[in-house]
């Protein structure tokens, strides 16, 4: 499709052999879930790194979306109202879902079936509704509703 990489809108992490992208408008809590859901894959044992936090270049190369993060903001992770944190950074990785962070208290009962996150005409990931916030385990809610064989670890 394209190997041209453009600019995208999200925070974008590994989680095990995992790509995530998550989405949505500034100030849903991407990066905070992000960071939440790198310390609990950490406690269980589970790599986690960023690849870019608020903006990811996004491109398809031999059928996989590959998210690169800009140089300019290398290993470093906005929480707001908190400040900028300095966290484990990866260059590049293949994306495998899109995530969008979901306040437990806004959330639908059910989220549609099967959607999508499109990244361009052509361009999609699977889209998984996380909640977060007070007492809720992301992570383990994350690993739950992975498809069956998109674990973390392979």
């Amino acid at each position: 499709m394209t190997a041209t990489p453009f600019n995208v809108h999200g925070t974008a992490i590994v989680l095990g052999t995992r790509g995530f992208l998550l989405v949505g408008p500034s100030g849903t809590g991407k990066s905070t879930l992000a960071l939440t859901l790198m310390t609990q894959a950490r406690l269980h044992g589970v790599y986690a790194a960023l690849i870019g936090d608020d903006q990811v270049f996004v491109s398809v190369t031999g059928g996989q979306v590959i998210a690169l993060g800009p140089e300019s903001i290398h290993g470093l992770l906005e929480i707001r109202g908190a400040g900028i944190a300095n966290v484990e950074t990866i260059p590049s990785a293949v994306l495998h879902f899109a995530l969008r962070p979901i306040r437990i208290e806004k959330a639908d009962r059910l989220p549609p079936e099967e959607e999508v996150h499109w990244l361009s005409e052509r361009m999609s990931l699977p889209l998984l509704r996380l909640p977060y916030g007070d007492g809720q385990d992301s992570f383990a809610i994350l690993e739950h509703f992975l498809p069956q064989n998109s674990a973390f670890w392979g």
